[in-house]
């Protein structure tokens, strides 16, 4: 009877795999016909795979270089200055903020110390005590807390609940030190889903975020993983959401890419079909984010963002002249949805912009006729 059940599993597996593999054998067949290889990415003037920067969606030379400078010498002093210069209400202050967190984590997970050895991260630790009155410093230290507890802790447990306490304290902490500044009330939106905030405190804290930047869109994007129905919410309301804050955004705002980030969080898990990916809802959503994209500033420092998902959107749709028209755009930085979900970040998106690339050729077209 075992044997028999096994048996069972395995033809009900092939059902589910087999069209997949079909549906992507046949793709590749259609947009490269002929030799493998006739769709060359580097053609178009692509950064080889092993070259693209998985840190960050976009280009922030500043950044980088005083990350390299701070990680070189282990001296905080270059990444609080940075963070001073930095408008408070900008989205360029937050992702600089995610940044040096993220690099202190990452420097304690390759180097968590000994005997002989100091832990990664000591210049952050170092950081705090010299400048304890330093915003900037606080909010890193903060934000720091929350991806310890979601990079080395299991939602739901003792330890994740103690590192996510004392990140919320250090969210306070941050907060009395720029009462104006709606990045210590942003980090705590991953606490409040962490910790299951009740949604009259969740909303009691959003709004201290649109009292102080109230078309911030990584705060949005932030607040949407509440609402999703993985978290505390559920499909409806997280659309809900994304589609009021799309409704009053303001004029060049990327706030009318929300929905295309709600439908995303809430694919179903056999997507494969191209009928999905060019369904009215998803259609709808895909339309308001290359919207959003046109009307954008340039340097906007979201937009790479919406331009990366807007990448996986558009190739999984077979729409390759406007997938190639957003990679030219984001080609070479990878480190942003969806491909930070995958253990491998700059192979997936490599996947996906050969897919693109392939099609856009076996539909008529060129680097000759790619506009840049």
């Amino acid at each position: 009877m075992e044997i028999l059940w096994v048996l069972i599993a395995i033809v009900m597996l092939g059902f589910v795999v087999l069209p997949f593999l079909r549906r992507r054998r046949g793709m590749i067949e259609q947009v490269a016909p002929g030799h493998p290889d006739a769709a060359d990415p580097a053609n178009y003037g692509f950064v080889r795979q092993e070259e693209l920067d998985i840190r960050m969606p976009g280009p922030d030379q500043d950044l980088l270089d005083v990350l390299d400078l701070v990680q070189r010498t282990q001296d905080y002093r270059a990444a609080s200055q940075l963070l001073a210069g930095t408008e408070a209400e900008g989205e360029l202050r937050w992702q600089r903020v995610q940044a040096f967190a993220g690099a202190a984590s990452l420097e304690l997970q390759q180097r968590p110390g000994g005997v002989s050895e100091s832990p990664g991260g000591q210049w952050l630790r170092v950081w705090r005590s010299e400048q304890p009155k330093d915003a900037g410093g606080a909010a890193v230290h903060a934000e720091f807390l929350v991806q310890q507890a979601w990079r080395t802790a299991t939602p739901g447990t003792d330890e994740f609940r103690i590192i996510m306490e004392e990140a919320r304290s250090a969210c306070s902490d941050a907060a009395l030190l720029a009462p104006g500044d709606p990045i210590p009330y942003i980090i705590e939106l991953s606490v409040a889903r962490g910790l299951a905030y009740p949604r009259q405190d969740f909303e009691q804290l959003w709004l201290k975020i649109l009292d102080r930047a109230p078309a911030h869109m990584g705060a949005h994007l932030a607040a949407l993983h509440y609402w999703c129905e993985k978290w505390h919410g559920s499909r409806d309301q997280a659309y809900d959401f994304a589609e009021a804050a799309a409704a009053r955004a303001p004029q060049g705002s990327l706030l009318a890419a929300m929905p295309l980030f709600a439908v995303f969080e809430h694919m179903p898990d056999l997507n494969l079909v191209r009928g999905f990916y060019q369904s009215e809802v998803v259609t709808k959503a895909i339309h308001g984010a290359l919207f959003a994209v046109h009307a954008a500033r340039p340097d906007d420092p979201m937009l790479a963002h919406v331009r990366h998902l807007l990448v996986f959107f558009l190739v999984r749709g077979e729409r390759w002249a406007e997938a190639m028209n957003q990679l030219i755009h984001v080609d070479g930085h990878v480190g942003a949805l969806p491909w930070t979900l995958s253990g491998d970040p700059a192979a997936e998106f490599a996947v996906y912009r050969a897919l693109a690339v392939a099609g856009y050729e076996a539909n008529g077209g060129s680097p000759a006729t790619l506009p840049h």
